[in-house]
């Protein structure tokens, strides 16, 4: 039950991820705003998620982590229904500021509500099913976003989620036990936390005002060059604060450390992927947002027939190669894309089968990646060692989204095919760097094989 409980959420909010992709068009057409500023809708959640997920983390941990779950899956609950109402761009970008922090604490804090309900040996499987859940988001978000768009507009897909949360509230407090890091003193380096906050917030601010004000401004080069000079700083305070932000003995774990990097390359292309292809089909292609909608459907349905099993394969066999596969066969994907797909459509005969790449590749990393960042992690730092791995994939996305939004207008005023094909091949290159960076430095084995040589 413990389980069901968290991956309801998970399903809510990729689930949220994806349909407001498949809104960005209709959004764009309402607001009559430039892709430059329509871009904060989906960068402000990203940017708000990775500049608060290293404090709601530390926070989890220490004050228990369903105490601060349930409120963030109430936070972005209200988060959602405040985009549903915005009369303005304006409106909507702050509203999903508030979804922002709620998605950062329900991050932070997901798997450590569950996990310690299973034992080590069966944790990747359990994550494994929760990452079904989230393909299943995947499927179900394109195609009720589509069906409900073109019933009701875009504001209804906001709405989709305040019944999902409500439903986590009401069961959530009979089902998820309270855990916490019992080493854990109940403080937090609230330096460490102001150091660490302005760092990311400044990187991830420069990464999306760089699209619209260029990557040279000088705006731009002195939020990242700040940024940058924060973190020797924090990671210094780090070495000797009795409660720092960032763990440091994490990082003593090649797992972690090697998750923390690949996952940079992977999050490049994650969420700009659906993007992009979602701009692509309804902007070049010209299709009808239905026809989209279920277009999107068969690459997270495979996706989703193929996460709980890789889950039993990361625990028998470990998170190697199952990741370096997944992330080859999703660059395949966009390969293809480029190489067979042109201004003709060809939905059907062409994309789809193709997209099966996409979704086989899905379902071996999307929640593989989790269960290998903490594949070695003592349980009483789950919360601190899951909300720094989804920091920096949480940049990622946000970086991923500024590039590719770049790329596509870089060919022209409105969206075409060579902007699209180059923004293809930006993504492609994402995920066969990420292949090479998990094969090249993730210990071999499961987590029970490494067991008596990683540090305790």
């Amino acid at each position: 039950m413990a389980l069901s409980v968290s991956t309801a959420v998970v399903f809510l909010v990729v689930m949220n991820i994806t349909t407001v992709s498949i809104a960005f068009p209709s959004i764009r057409r309402e607001y009559d705003v430039s892709d430059a500023g329509l871009s904060w809708v989906i960068s402000s959640y990203n940017v708000v998620v990775g500049t608060f997920l290293l404090v709601t983390g530390r926070l989890a941990d220490s004050l228990g982590r369903r105490k601060v779950y349930l409120p963030g899956v109430a936070i972005f609950g209200f988060g959602s229904m405040l985009c549903a109402v915005a009369p303005g761009l304006g409106w909507l970008i702050g509203a999903r500021v508030v979804q922002g922090i709620g998605g950062s604490i329900t991050m932070a804090a997901g798997f450590a509500v569950m996990l310690p309900e299973f034992p080590a040996t069966r944790r990747a499987t359990a994550i494994g099913i929760s990452g079904a859940a989230g393909s299943l988001g995947a499927v179900v978000g394109p195609f009720l976003g589509s069906i409900f768009i073109d019933a009701f507009g875009w504001r209804s897909v906001f709405w989709m989620n305040v019944p999902l949360c409500v439903l986590v509230l009401v069961f959530g407090p009979r089902y998820l036990s309270e855990s916490r890091d019992p080493d854990a003193t109940g403080r937090i380096d609230l330096g460490g936390v102001a150091i660490g906050t302005s760092s990311v917030l400044l990187a991830m601010l420069a990464i999306v005002q760089s699209e619209a004000w260029g990557v040279g401004d000088v705006r731009v080069v002195a939020m990242a060059v700040v940024a940058l000079g924060l973190v020797p700083w924090l990671i210094r305070r780090s070495r000797v604060h009795p409660a720092p932000l960032i763990d440091l003995e994490l990082f003593r774990f090649q797992s972690f450390t090697s998750a923390n990097i690949s996952v940079v390359f992977y999050g490049l292309a994650f969420t700009s992927g659906a993007l992009v292809t979602s701009v692509f089909l309804q902007d070049v292609w010209e299709l009808p947002i239905r026809d989209v909608g279920v277009a999107f459907v068969f690459a997270p349905l495979l996706a989703a027939a193929v996460s709980p099993i890789t889950g039993r394969w990361a625990d028998r066999i470990g998170h190697r190669w199952l990741l370096g596969a997944g992330c080859t066969s999703s660059g395949v994907a966009y390969l293809l894309y480029i190489v067979l797909l042109d201004e003709s459509e060809a939905l059907w005969s062409r994309y789809v089968p193709i997209s099966l790449f996409l979704g086989l590749g899905i379902g071996l990393t999307v929640a593989t990646w989790s269960s290998a960042g903490i594949a070695d992690v003592p349980q009483s730092r789950f919360g601190i060692a899951g909300a720094t791995f989804n920091t920096l994939r949480s940049a990622a996305y946000a970086l991923g989204v500024a590039i590719v939004i770049t790329i596509v207008a870089s060919a022209g005023d409105e969206p075409t095919l060579a902007g699209v094909e180059r923004a293809y091949a930006f993504i492609a290159l994402a995920y066969f760097a990420a292949a090479i960076a998990v094969m090249v430095t993730f210990p071999a084995g499961s987590a029970r094989d490494r067991a008596p040589m990683e540090p305790q």
